[in-house]
């Protein structure tokens, strides 16, 4: 059964870069897409990017395209969820998942491994 875990994580300040990477292990990596969720205090976690098996497609909610940019590393098992220009309305908890399809949809159908998460707070 494949096991994902984010880091990256930290405090920064509006308009700050950060880049949160999620290291998988014990599946064949290059099988599955990746994507990124977050959720944020007294909110739904809802997905932020999913990146296709290849790294070829990848698919981003309204809210952060073209601030943030998912990319997979396959020799590495890595995800990376670069993201710039940050708001305070980013600060949540950062989940990893795994699974068949990168569909921006919070579903255990869709996404059957999940990482702890990492923390994110953009203080303005």
């Amino acid at each position: 059964q494949m096991q994902v875990k984010e880091s990256g994580g930290r405090l920064v300040q509006a308009g700050d870069s950060l880049r949160l990477s999620c290291v998988a292990s014990g599946g064949t990596f290059g099988n599955y897409a990746m994507g990124w969720f977050r959720q944020a205090p007294g909110k739904e976690r809802e997905p932020v990017a999913a990146i296709h098996w290849s790294g070829h497609s990848a698919n981003y909610a309204d809210s952060v395209k073209d601030r943030f940019t998912i990319s997979r590393d396959n020799d590495k098992n890595t995800v990376y969820l670069q993201m710039n220009s940050l708001k305070s309305e980013d600060t949540a908890v950062y989940y990893c998942a795994a699974g068949p399809d990168p569909k921006m949809k919070d579903s255990t159908e869709t996404w059957w491994y999940w990482g702890q998460g990492t923390q994110v707070t953009v203080s303005s």
